[in-house]
């Protein structure tokens, strides 16, 4: 660990010049003393640090020393930053690893071994540009302990999953062979065999996870990747069950492709001043129930069994909120 404090702080100073004691502290997480105990340990090493006195002093490099430079071009570096940009909620995803603090030790890596003609559009990107993967109105996920998923992948081992299916009263005990772990729009999964089938598992809905002893036994030469993409394309094709028509008032489109965005197969269209026309996917007739929250600003103009289906949930509104007799 200290080594690599080392090397954080060399770089933090070669990419920033001056930089105060308390600062070093603040972005490595120890103590000041620590710091110039780290300082001393550069010295002694023969780095060229030097400490500026003064209520506007810190310590820095003699000018002209630099470590060596990677061969990374500008856009390979915007590139990178742009993980440095990530919202809190894209974050957590490094922090559901334990990778969080390590992602910010590399970025000042990186910063430090570019080009200095490079630096400034890195880190304007990491200003300028924001990757959020989690879909507008859309509740967080309950927190899932990856610790035990995440030792099985790396570690090539099988587990005993205590699962819940969506729906299910209890959980069901599977022993699985893992590829690995993908997060998707904010939600991790666990991709694994289960008797030589491909399953996907969230990892929230996991009660317990236990490490066993036996090697994992994956389908040779199958990665990660592979099964990933069978897994997302059969979700996808059993999400894509039912066709709706609907036409939604021009007032409120924007606030509709928000909200349903993801179930549109296409970009509203038509010519109405009035209306636009949308098409949406669904997996099964009872999710065209969520059109009614817009009330008359959206209307279902087919199948035939979609508008069925919110004219029965309307009346079964009606008849909740009807005065007696």
């Amino acid at each position: 660990m200290k080594s690599d404090r080392l090397l954080s702080i060399l770089l933090l100073l070669q990419t920033r010049g001056l930089v105060p004691a308390a600062e070093l502290a603040e972005r490595l997480e120890v103590s000041v003393r620590t710091v110039h105990r780290d300082i001393e340990a550069l010295s002694a090493a023969g780095v060229p640090v030097y400490a500026e006195r003064g209520r506007h002093g810190g310590f820095a490099l003699l000018p002209g020393y630099r470590t060596d430079v990677t061969g990374l071009t500008s856009d390979e570096a915007r590139a990178l930053f742009v993980l440095a940009s990530q919202s809190p909620s894209a974050r957590n995803a490094h922090a559901d690893l334990g990778l969080d603090r390590a992602l910010g030790s590399a970025l000042r890596k990186v910063m430090a071994a570019l080009p200095e003609p490079h630096r400034p559009a890195a880190e304007l990107t990491s200003r300028r540009i924001i990757v959020d993967p989690v879909r507008w109105m859309r509740a967080p996920s309950p927190d899932a302990d990856l610790g035990v998923l995440h030792e099985a992948v790396f570690a090539d081992r099988r587990l005993r999953l205590r699962y819940r299916h969506s729906g299910a009263a209890g959980a069901r005990t599977y022993t699985v062979d893992p590829y690995g772990l993908v997060a998707k729009a904010g939600v991790w999964y666990l991709v694994a065999d289960h008797r030589g089938t491909p399953r996907l598992y969230r990892a929230d809905r996991v009660r317990s996870a236990t490490l066993l002893d036996e090697p994992v036994r994956r389908r040779a030469g199958v990665e990660l990747a592979e099964v990933w993409e069978v897994l997302r394309q059969g979700v996808e094709r059993r999400a894509a069950g039912l066709v709706v028509r609907a036409r939604v008032r021009r007032e409120r489109l924007d606030m509709f492709v928000r909200i349903h965005g993801a179930d549109l197969t296409g970009p509203p269209g038509g010519a109405d001043p009035d209306w636009a026309d949308v098409s949406l996917s669904y997996p099964d007739v009872r999710w065209v129930r969520g059109l009614l929250d817009f009330g008359a600003g959206v209307e279902v103009v087919g199948p035939g069994e979609a508008r069925d289906e919110v004219l029965r949930s309307a009346r079964e509104v009606v008849a909740l909120y009807a005065p007696p007799g």
